[in-house]
């Protein structure tokens, strides 16, 4: 049989739509990286370990959690949103890196180079008191911060994190005043609750529940949407009064900008499909969170929102980072 030979043009153009299409279908060939910007032990990084062994067992690769904490959560982002797009690096993130710093910082990532996938956790808030602390309501609460204007503290997880947005979005709707004591991370905050280093934290039910039933700390309220599933005897936010007072933490998976979208879906589906089986649906409600998924345009839309929220209780209280 006669064969035309190729054009040089023609053969080249195939060879990368052939390349392409076999490494679409290859995917995944070796183990998966999971980002985590945070320190190893907090709530994202214990999240993505439940999820990365899951999802890992769908896909028949192995997916590697991979702490890279700093600066917020910034660093690992963009280690992240600068990986090669292969389909082999990708990041199980809370909000704070997305919808916070880049309102406090020059961050050194476009937020808008951000590939969103889905949600996979919802972190409900609490505002938690220390034992020694003469409040057992939200209301106890704000009328012993107004009695004694400053002399009560919260902690936060550090400068520009959520917990510290969250104190100062408190002490907005509350009208108090308390002084701000940052620690590196939510355990080291928990850590001043129980010592009686500080007063106050509103941080994820996750970093406190290990703590309720010894009785060493106090949650007076859920400053999220809905009542927590682990604590339905404690009133919300709203409930107490301070109906604009939520900052709860979404978890979510990202990848960087280029990752085609076949892989894109395919990772998004195993990751779904993680968060949705009974056993880790069994597994995070003992942490203290809610799994939860989202297209990937609404969970851009949330973030945008949460940007927002950020904005004006940054731009309220006045908050930089030095």
């Amino acid at each position: 049989m006669f064969t035309r030979p190729c054009l040089p043009t023609l053969c080249a153009a195939f060879l990368v739509v052939a390349a392409g299409a076999a490494s679409a279908q290859a995917w995944p060939a070796k183990p998966i990286r999971l980002v985590v910007p945070y320190a190893a032990g907090g709530p994202a990084d214990v999240i993505a370990r439940l999820v990365a062994k899951k999802a890992g067992e769908t896909l028949g690769q192995a997916v590697i959690v991979d702490n890279k904490g700093g600066a917020g959560g910034t660093i690992g982002v963009d280690a992240v949103l600068k990986a090669a797009p292969d389909g082999y690096t990708f990041a199980l993130t809370a909000q704070g890196p997305l919808a916070g710093m880049p309102n406090l910082m020059k961050v050194p990532y476009a937020v808008a180079d951000v590939q969103y996938l889905t949600l996979v956790a919802h972190g409900p808030a609490v505002v938690a008191v220390g034992k020694r602390v003469a409040a057992d309501t939200l209301a106890d609460l704000v009328k012993l911060a107004k009695a004694q204007p400053g002399k009560l503290n919260y902690g936060s997880a550090g400068p520009g994190t959520t917990p510290h947005i969250a104190g100062e979005l408190l002490k907005q709707e509350a009208g108090i005043e308390m002084a701000h004591v940052p620690y590196k991370g939510a355990g080291p905050a928990v850590t001043g609750l129980l010592s009686g280093e500080i007063d106050v934290a509103v941080v994820d039910l996750l970093n406190v529940l290990p703590h309720l039933a010894a009785g060493t700390l106090k949650v007076l309220a859920v400053a999220s949407p809905g009542r927590a599933p682990q604590l339905p005897q404690v009133p919300t936010t709203k409930e107490a009064g301070l109906p604009n007072l939520v900052m709860d933490t979404a978890y979510g998976v990202i990848a960087p900008p280029g990752v085609p979208a076949d892989v894109q879906a395919r990772f998004r589906d195993a990751i779904i499909g993680a968060v949705q089986s009974a056993d880790l649906k069994e597994q995070m409600a003992k942490l203290g969170v809610v799994p939860v998924t989202a297209t990937p345009q609404d969970y851009k839309a949330a973030i945008q929102a949460e940007s927002n929220k950020w904005k004006r209780v940054i731009s309220a209280a006045k908050i930089t980072l030095e």
